[in-house]
């Protein structure tokens, strides 16, 4: 059994979802033949969205089990810099709802291909300064190899299927939405 915890909260009104904590649990039933600690710490599934700075250290604090060997993080940062351009912020915006659901879509994929323990999945909404994490995916396992392919997968499932969007702000008081090339919609243009 897996289960999810959301939380929301989002800049533009449009989509505006109140802060909530919600756990939903997923009706597979437990293999058998698991020992008593195995049963009694269900894998999780944490999905974030937040206007609020994003600590890398409590991201990966959610997924640590004594279960496993191996915690992996993809942190997704604001670079200064694109295309010879002088990059001050970015500023994301996403469509909560859909993009809560994509991301969950992602972990049972996830959980279909590795053997992992607990993922954590948080994005920054609104402005993020230079050097701030916008992304931090952790994923803990037994092993190290299962953690790193599923974070590895799981970084470029979001950018390919989560609808979110990027403006980079540039020095010269300039901006431009930035078009995700790895977007299934974006294929052919």
């Amino acid at each position: 059994m897996s289960s999810l915890e959301i939380s929301s909260s989002c800049f533009s009104p449009e989509t505006r979802l109140p802060s909530s904590h919600q756990s939903v649990e997923d009706n597979a039933s437990e293999p058998s033949g698991k020992d008593v600690d195995d049963v009694q710490e269900k894998p999780k599934d944490i999905i974030q969205f937040t206007a609020e700075k994003l600590s890398v250290g409590e991201v990966s604090q959610l997924v640590v089990s004594p279960l496993c060997g191996a915690v992996s993080l993809f942190v997704g940062t604001t670079r200064n810099n694109f295309e010879g351009k002088k990059v001050i912020s970015l500023e994301y915006e996403a469509y909560v709802p859909m993009a809560e659901n994509e991301i969950r879509k992602i972990c049972n994929d996830v959980r279909q291909k590795w053997p992992v323990r607990h993922i954590a999945v948080f994005h920054r909404l609104g402005l993020v300064p230079v050097s701030e994490a916008s992304t931090v995916i952790a994923v803990s396992s037994a092993h190290r190899a299962a953690s790193l392919e599923a974070v590895s997968y799981a970084i470029d499932s979001l950018k390919a299927k989560v609808p979110i969007w990027k403006k980079e702000i540039y020095e010269e008081s300039t901006s431009s939405w930035k078009r995700n090339k790895e977007c299934f919609w974006a294929a052919g243009d």
